[in-house]
């Protein structure tokens, strides 16, 4: 099996080569991610796509976040990378492209002495129907979250949600 890499890059998002991805996050190491936010329009505002992250994930096992994220692969775009991890985590094959709305800087002490520290760019799409599977080793549970819901949730139980989601959501909800 294949070590999967990350693309570590400045703060500007300069490519400066590449790290097995558990030793990046073991030393905190400044590397490419995205989060994928998926949302539909109903009669009631607009309702986010989140995951629960599986228990046995490397870090954040049990939290709530965006629909997917993830890293991309040396060579693949962000949203070639969303789009795959759509597939591999959600088991969404019917999103045929992303918008990639926005990027921040952030870096976040985590459990099992691990460290995100990332520039994640972050991709939505607006959807209507849509076939869902998740990969139980990546997610164990998902809902369509109403956005005043989300917003509530986020603001008065934050430990509940992934160390990065709150400022996907925020940056989302400005455009």
């Amino acid at each position: 099996m294949i070590e999967e890499q990350v693309v570590l890059v400045d703060p500007q998002g300069r490519e400066l080569g590449l790290q097995e991805k558990m030793q990046a996050h073991r030393d905190g190491a400044l590397h490419l991610a995205f989060s994928v936010l998926l949302y539909r329009k109903t009669d009631n505002g607009r309702e986010f796509l989140m995951q629960q992250r599986a228990l046995g994930k490397y870090h954040s096992g049990g939290l709530w976040t965006n629909t997917c994220c993830s890293h991309p692969r040396q060579g693949e775009s962000m949203e070639q990378a969303g789009i795959r991890r759509l597939g591999e985590e959600m088991g969404i094959s019917g999103v045929s492209q992303l918008e990639d709305i926005a990027t921040f800087l952030y870096r976040a002490e985590l459990d099992n002495q691990l460290v995100e520290h990332e520039l994640d760019h972050i991709l939505v799409a607006c959807v209507s129907e849509l076939g869902i599977e998740p990969n139980s080793s990546e997610v164990m549970g998902y809902r369509w979250w109403p956005q005043a819901e989300l917003e509530q949730a986020v603001d008065s139980e934050p430990e509940q949600f992934t160390a990065w989601f709150p400022q996907v959501l925020a940056r989302t909800l400005v455009r």
